[in-house]
C-alpha cells in the first residue's frame, strides 16, 4: 500500500524568516506561519482558533524567504510533516513536529502585495492518479480566510 505525506497551507507570516547558514553552507529558513479556523458554534457564536505551523526551507527558497517575505506576509506552502527528536540539557527527550517546504510562493495580502505570486519552489512533481491537482497561482486573496 502507498502512502503520502503532503502538506498544503495558506497563512501569515507570525514574524519575519529566521535565516542562517549551516556549517556545512545550507541556507536554511524558519517560518512562524499562523493558519485560522471560522466556525459557528451550537448558540450560533462565531469562534475563531488559530494554528501555529513551523515550517522549514532550504536552500535557493530559503533565500527567497529571506529576502522577499516579512512579518504579515501571506504565503503558500507545500511539504511535508516531520516529527524530530533530541535530547534537551536536562537528558529529557524532546520533539517537534515542523513543515519541511518544498514550495513556498508569496501570494499578496497583508504585507506581500509588492511581492505577489513570488515563488521558488522545487520542480513540479507528478500528481498521484487519483488526487486533484489544485494550482497555486489560481488561488486569489477572495479564498483566504483572513
Amino acid at each position: 500500500m502507498a502512502s503520502l505525506n503532503r502538506v498544503l497551507i495558506i497563512g501569515n507570516l507570525g514574524s519575519a524568516p529566521e535565516i542562517r547558514t549551516t556549517g556545512g553552507g545550507q541556507t536554511v529558513a524558519t517560518l512562524s506561519v499562523a493558519t485560522n479556523e471560522v466556525w459557528n458554534d451550537k448558540a450560533g457564536q462565531k469562534q475563531e482558533r488559530t494554528e501555529w505551523h513551523k515550517v522549514i526551507v532550504w536552500g535557493r527558497q530559503a533565500e527567497f524567504c529571506g529576502q522577499y517575505l516579512q512579518k504579515g506576509s501571506t504565503v503558500f506552502v507545500e511539504g511535508r510533516i516531520q516529527t524530530r527528536s533530541w535530547d534537551d540539557k536536562d537528558g529529557q527527550k524532546r520533539y517537534t513536529t515542523e513543515i519541511v517546504a518544498s514550495n513556498v510562493q508569496s501570494i499578496g495580502g497583508r504585507g506581500g502585495a509588492d511581492n505577489a505570486h513570488q515563488s521558488y519552489g522545487e520542480p513540479p512533481v507528478a500528481e498521484p492518479v487519483g488526487m486533484p491537482v489544485t494550482t497555486p497561482s489560481a488561488i486569489n486573496d477572495v479564498d483566504v480566510p483572513f
